[in-house]
């Protein structure tokens, strides 16, 4: 009989915690299909609809024109990918043009290129074409090299890909055991009973347990010999799409109809375990598969100083074209009334007074572009990287017992990680363990577990050395097998499950879809209910030592909306029974008004639920022959349907699954992770809200978010059915509020949100998957705050790809969490860490860094502005050419860097101690358009301190020599020492945590410009490339004048005098959280040499037995030098404090 089998991808439980993983489309791009009839072979208008037709042993069949569709224009190719692929984006011929093109798409990038454009145009140009060529190659190659380096270690083994490649649709091969499977195969037979096939799917959803995939009977028994696989022909089913929990298809074999579903597919990334040899027919290849359709299509995610440093970007664009078009207007006006009348200004040129302008106004284009830092997105990158491998190398954030260090898998969110005003959290296991103890019970309306004598379990062979129980009676009542509820309790265990079962040595190994799963199988094996093998058709089992094998007739999956399982099987006796589990909301609906002990076990479920126990509900149906085979041809009908196959099983399913008996109920333990509770308290105390998000029951809800100190005792609580839509949430004095929204709702709106974010604490339960999605994109769409989402499921993807940043655990439940975040680590605990002092540190450098980065620029920068008021606004320069060259490159670079990369204003253990130190980055105190135009005016007066003290120094000046120094070169030198001796002093001014690198930093970049300086301004350089070189010995001549120095020194001083004044108030007097707490750990060190008024311990005198000091102090020897002048007792001696009581 044809029949549907369990989902490997699936598994049971009574809530939505192990959801199978899609990628964000839905079923509604999957192509329609019409439903089929089952007798006889369908006609062409049957199979219309489905599209890809697939024809075993045939590869001209694909390549027919009816398989041709469009791809450019009016050219066509076959819709039949090959299974050749390639994971890079480059290649040697597309290297450079393509990593130009998406290099020039930055604004900035393009608008030096267009500078450099403008610097050939002779007319227009006043600086040397190199000044800007030099720091665009640099910063052009720099990110190529890190995009080229990106790229290779995303190449796929070209030895796989030979082997692979040759590989086209409708072949059939032959895998082995640990090969790689190549494409997306039907399974059609194995060297396994039943055409079994174990596979793993690490590289497809992370998970390392095994799955199974099982052949369809019929081509088990006919497709075993080559012979026989060769006369195999083809199938119909879906289009290719990125569904990795879903396949339909029908195999036309003869004049049958067989169903397909993902049971029967080995998908390509997987690979072949316990399995000596498959076969298969490959349904998609190359870009077709699965795992390749959902390698697109990746959200990317952007930080909120991204968004304002493009808009400042874009402000400074505005103010340089309003500075250049006002120095412009400047140089028409100025060329009317003096340079059109000065006869050693002509030029030979009869250009007009406005050309000139226009003409000018493009040449301070060229002479102020570097208000715009052409190297700030690299160095953004850099620090963001440095940052990046910070966190995978904090050893405070390594698991031990698993080998699992924390990872930061992207390098774009750092900085956002210390602005996250919201938490969204999965319960099971990201604030829960996610290990499973089979705890308590309730069978027939008694409750089985008493805590007092732990139960030895020492006779039953089978039985797990781990597994503890505590109940004697239950133990007696299955020996004695005279209570039948019990029995059929763990046998209903024992058989109703997807479990998996590997025999090892002499040990039985399940392999569970869940823990849960696991954890209801180990405890029936436990109780004398082994569960030993299982094929197509059977499962065996051992009760009580005897070995049975009970016929499986169906199988009903367990799915997020079912909320249950079950299965149909045929007894020994010939007796047809179905077994059922699942969560009380569904199986509750589905019992007999005849049923027994629903009341009592509905006190024994709230009474698990307050414990913060995971509960299931069993029952059992017994089925006769006549209704077992009239549901069997409806089932046989729902389960070809090619369009709505899951929606007409479903509705087959209700047919079977009512007037069910209920026998009892599970109760399953999954203890708190180690630190949740005061990682919650602190990260409240940062202000940071917390949202749980889980698909648990109301009361175990909120029993976990008591024990983990989500919630208080203080808070008064509102539920979710006692609060009116827009009614708003009264605050009581002293009192925080929490809100639990019911699951199934689909009205969420603003009102919901408002409501909520008003609460101290929210939990929603009964929320499905896509309700999780809901609520985070809710938040961040109206309230326009910073989310992170937190999980280690695969129910928990979408969730996390919603958030802002997207934070996995790898726990229990696979890796698919963690492949689908920007940061993972193994504990909840750790989360403390990455927000309050990683997220924190990174925010508060990159805001100093970007704060550093506009006033240095535009300090550099304004000196021309004023330069030009002196120059008839002519667009000259007013510094050396290869200066402005190397400026940002050399002279001023690294020690931003590093104070982006290693900068403290605290450390970890203060930041950690001091929770409210995180506020200034959920405010964005620390950057904004404040901080910008701050540093906007400090720029200015720093460019006017450099330029006019110079200026005023070099008026009517005369030398030691006697020579008047005050020539155009000099000037520069004297402009651009001041320039780099002050920014280099600010950012030590700014730096609050120091090392040797910092140091090393700032007095290399002020020595690397002197040495530079001398050896351009040399004749040596100059003979070599006299065009280039113009400055033959300025640096030397200048430099000997001890009136130049002491001129720098004027300059430097008072650029930095307001600066330290203001520091020294703002400390003083209105000091940040940081200063505070920071002065509270200095004196915290400094401890009292003596303490005064403090008891002294009084205690024995102690004799020494040799000879003492009597003879000298008698005979005044030990004193006979001058005494000197006693000084302060050091601080190693000091008088301890004596106890009160003492």
């Amino acid at each position: 009989m044809s029949r549907r089998r369990a989902d490997s991808h699936g598994s049971l439980g009574p809530d939505d915690e192990v959801v199978p993983y899609s990628d964000d489309e839905t079923d509604d791009e999957l192509e329609p299909s019409i439903d089929e009839q089952p007798e006889g072979l369908p006609s062409v208008s049957q199979l219309s609809d489905l599209n890809w037709q697939v024809k075993a042993n045939d590869r001209s069949f694909c390549k027919q024109p009816q398989f041709q569709k469009k791809f450019f224009l009016c050219f066509k190719r076959c819709k039949y990918a090959g299974n050749a692929i390639r994971t890079y984006k480059y290649n040697v011929i597309t290297f450079l043009p393509l990593n130009l093109y998406e290099q020039f798409k930055r604004a900035a990038n393009l608008y030096f290129l267009a500078l450099l454009i403008l610097q050939i145009i002779p007319e227009i140009t006043t600086l040397p074409w190199y000044t800007t060529l030099v720091p665009l190659v640099l910063v052009l190659g720099i990110t190529a090299i890190k995009d080229l380096v990106d790229d290779l270690v995303s190449v796929t083994c070209l030895f796989q890909e030979c082997r692979w490649m040759q590989i086209q649709v409708g072949d059939v091969v032959r895998l082995k055991k640990n090969d790689f499977i190549p494409a997306d195969i039907l399974l059609l037979s194995s060297s396994n009973p039943n055409s079994l096939c174990y596979v793993e799917t690490a590289e497809l959803d992370g998970e390392t347990n095994l799955k199974f995939k099982m052949g369809l009977k019929v081509t088990h028994e006919r497709l075993q010999e080559e012979s026989q696989l060769q006369s195999f022909d083809g199938n119909h089913c879906e289009e290719p799409n990125n569904r990795l929990d879903k396949f339909t298809g029908n195999m036309l074999w003869g004049r049958e109809r067989f169903p397909l579903d993902l049971d029967n597919m080995l998908l390509r990334g997987c690979k072949v375990r316990n399995t000596d040899e498959c076969h298969g027919l490959v349904i998609y290849a190359g870009s077709d598969t699965k795992i390749m359709r959902n390698g697109g299509k990746t959200r990317f995610k952007r930080t909120k100083i991204d968004y304002l440093m493009n808009y400042m970007v874009y402000t400074i664009f505005v103010l340089l074209i309003l500075v250049c078009a006002g120095l412009a207007i400047g140089h028409t006006y100025w060329y009317q009334d003096v340079g059109s009348r000065a006869w050693y200004l002509y030029d030979g040129l009869n250009q007009t007074a406005s050309y000139r302008g226009f003409l000018s106004f493009w040449g301070y284009i060229i002479v102020l572009n570097t208000m715009v830092p052409i190297s700030l997105y690299v160095s953004v990158e850099v620090i963001r990287l440095g940052q990046s491998k910070f966190i995978n190398w904090d050893l405070q954030m390594y698991y031990s017992e698993k080998d699992t260090p924390a990872k930061a898998r992207t390098t774009t969110l750092n900085e956002q990680l210390g602005q996250i005003e919201y938490i969204f959290s999965d319960k099971t296991g990201t604030l829960t363990q996610n290990i499973m103890a089979f705890k308590k019970c309730s069978i027939a309306g008694r409750v089985y577990e008493i805590p007092y004598i732990y139960i030895d379990f020492s006779s039953n062979i089978f039985a797990e050395k781990k597994f503890q129980f505590y109940d004697h009676h239950l133990i007696s009542c299955i020996q004695s097998k005279k209570d039948k509820d019990v029995l059929e309790f763990f046998k209903l265990l024992s058989l109703c499950h997807t479990v998996m079962v590997e025999q090892r040595e002499d040990d039985l190994v399940y392999q569970a879809a869940s823990p849960d799963e696991g954890a209801l199988v180990t405890a029936a094996r436990n109780f004398g209910f082994v569960f030993l093998s299982r094929t197509q058709d059977t499962i065996t089992i051992s009760e009580m030592g005897t070995e049975t094998t009970y016929e499986m007739l169906a199988l009903l999956d367990f799915n997020s909306d079912r909320k249950r399982m079950s299965i149909i099987l045929r007894f020994p006796d010939g007796k047809i029974r179905l077994y059922c589990k699942g969560a009380d909301t569904v199986i509750y609906e589905r019992l007999s008004p005849n049923s027994k002990y629903k009341d009592v076990t509905q006190e024994a479920l709230d009474v698990f639920a307050n414990e913060t126990l995971r509960t299931l509900c069993l029952c059992y149906k017994d089925i006769s022959r006549a209704d077992f085979d009239a549901w069997s041809r409806k089932y046989k009908e729902a389960s070809i349907a090619m369009r709505n196959r899951e929606e007409a099983l479903d509705e087959v399913y209700e047919q079977i699954e009512k007037d069910l008996l209920l026998i009892g109920a599970t109760a399953i333990e999954d203890k708190l992770q180690d630190g949740v509770p005061e990682t919650i308290a602190k990260l409240a105390k940062a202000d940071i809200k917390i949202w749980v998000l889980t698909g648990d029951k109301k009361e175990t809800a909120e029993n976990i978010g008591f024990s983990c100190q989500l919630l208080t005792d203080d808070m008064q609580i509102y539920y979710g059915e006692d609060v009116k839509r827009n009614e708003p949430l009264g605050k009581p004095k002293k009192i925080k509020e929490r809100f639990f929204p019911e699951g199934g709702k689909n009205s969420y709106s603003v009102d919901f949100v408002d409501m909520a974010c008003e609460c101290g604490a929210v939990i929603c339960c009964r929320v499905t998957p896509k309700q999780k999605a809901n609520v985070v994109n809710l938040v961040k769409k109206y309230k326009k705050a910073i989310t992170l989402s937190i999980g280690d499921g695969a129910n928990d993807v979408n969730m996390i790809k919603t958030a802002d940043i997207g934070v996995g655990i790898s726990g229990q439940e696979g890796m698919q969490a963690v492949m689908s975040s920007d940061y993972a680590f193994a504990q909840f605990r750790y989360l403390q860490r990455l927000l309050l002092v990683h997220g924190r540190w990174s925010y508060i450098r990159m805001c100093k860094f970007l704060r550093y980065f506009f006033y240095k620029n535009f300090s550099f920068t304004l000196v021309h502005f004023w330069y030009s008021f002196f120059s008839g606004y002519s667009s000259q320069v007013a510094y050396e050419d290869w200066f402005i060259t190397l400026y940002n490159v050399c002279y001023s670079s690294l020690p931003v860097l590093l104070v982006g990369l290693l900068d403290q204003d605290v450390n970890d253990k203060l930041s950690l101690m001091f929770p409210k130190l995180y506020l200034p980055g959920q405010q964005g105190t620390l950057f904004n358009y404040k901080n910008f135009f701050i540093s906007l005016f400090h720029g200015i007066f720093t460019s006017l301190i450099i330029f006019f003290i110079p200026y005023g120094a070099f008026l009517q000046t005369m030398g030691q020599d006697g020579e008047a120094p005050s020539d155009y070169q000099s000037f520069a030198v004297v402009t651009a020492s001041s320039l780099i001796i002050t920014v280099n002093l600010q950012i030590s001014l700014d730096t609050s945590y120091w090392t040797f690198v910092n140091c090393f930093a700032v007095l290399g970049s002020m020595a690397i410009y002197f040495g530079i300086m001398f050896d351009i301004h040399s004749a040596g350089i100059h003979v070599i490339f006299p065009s280039a070189f113009k400055f033959t010995g300025v640096a030397s001549n200048a430099l000997r004048q001890p009136y130049l120095w002491l001129t720098i020194i004027l300059t430097v001083g008072i650029s930095l005098l307001p600066v330290i004044c203001i520091q020294f108030l703002c400390k003083t007097i209105w000091p940040s959280v940081g200063d505070e707490v920071r002065q509270r750990s200095t004196l915290a060190r400094k401890k009292p040499t003596f303490q005064r008024g403090a008891r002294s311990r009084r205690s024995a005198y102690a004799f020494s037995h040799s000879r003492g000091y009597a003879d000298l102090i008698s005979t005044g020897r030990s004193i006979r030098q001058k005494p000197r002048a006693r000084r302060d007792a050091p601080e190693s001696i000091k008088e301890a404090p004596q106890a009160e009581n003492i």
